[in-house]
């Protein structure tokens, strides 16, 4: 008996932090120059890829925003509902390969993501290489 609860106790701990270590669920985008919190992104697997969608928009002004200057189908879509991070792929411990879409520019940017700890998302978007580009830190939102 006290074997099989050793047993189920290394399991326990080996198991919990594995799925506490995933990527999706419900973020809190803040913005990395003015540090203002700007939407909930939920990010979510798809044909074994990751993609995050906006939810919810969190300046009552904006809440009716749209994508003008979009490229292709996303093109003058509302801002809430649109799949803004597209494709990433696990690689180790982040995800990327894929691309992430700034609404409000309209410009689609290559893409990677990471957890620095359970409850806080790198995200950074970048041309040609990861040195050119910007980082952005998201809460999970409990």
């Amino acid at each position: 008996m006290r074997k099989l609860f050793l047993t189920i106790t290394l399991f326990a701990f080996a198991v919990i932090p594995a799925i506490a270590q995933d990527v999706t669920g419900k973020w809190k985008t803040i913005d990395d120059e003015t540090g203002e919190a700007k939407s909930i992104v939920e990010i979510y697997k798809e044909n074994g890829k990751i993609y995050g969608k906006v939810v919810e928009i969190l300046n009552p002004d904006k809440k009716d925003a749209t994508c003008v200057d979009c490229p292709g189908s996303d093109e003058g879509k509302p801002v809430l509902g649109l799949v803004i991070i597209k494709g990433l792929e696990k690689d180790g411990d982040e995800y990327n390969d894929g691309k992430i879409l700034d609404p409000n520019s309209g410009k689609l940017y290559k893409c990677y993501i990471e957890l620095e700890n359970s409850n806080k998302l790198k995200v950074r978007g970048y041309i040609g290489f990861s040195l050119l580009g910007r980082t952005q830190y998201w809460d999970r939102v409990k």
